[in-house]
């Protein structure tokens, strides 16, 4: 793994590409990442990629909730479908603020 020293792109390769995808930069402005930090970028990949697919979950969860409480079969239902529309809503806003703290601390990868 490569990082660009102007833009901090990820490069993955054998070799540093001949320019910077992202911003041009030639070749020599990239160096080679430590095994260990290459380590966490691919650790923070798999972790963003969970939130991201729990995320697309919770979004649907929403939904279907939603549409539950329009149902409005009885107040028990309602109940039900308002919570998990509620704890859903809530978890998505959390995901989203964890991945906003990994872009902004370099986890992303």
């Amino acid at each position: 793994m490569f990082k660009c020293t102007v833009c901090g792109f990820i490069f993955d390769g054998e070799e540093a590409p001949a320019a910077c995808p992202k911003c041009g930069a030639p070749k020599e402005k990239f160096t080679a990442l430590p095994d260990a930090d290459a380590q966490k970028i691919e650790r923070s990949r798999l972790t963003n990629s969970l939130h991201m697919q729990l995320l697309t979950i919770l979004e649907e969860v929403e939904n279907l909730a939603e549409q539950g409480v329009q149902d409005d079969l009885d107040p028990g239902c309602v109940k039900v479908f308002e919570r998990a529309q509620k704890d859903a809503y809530e978890l998505v806003q959390a995901i989203k603020a964890e991945l906003a703290g990994h872009m902004t601390r370099g986890k992303w990868g």
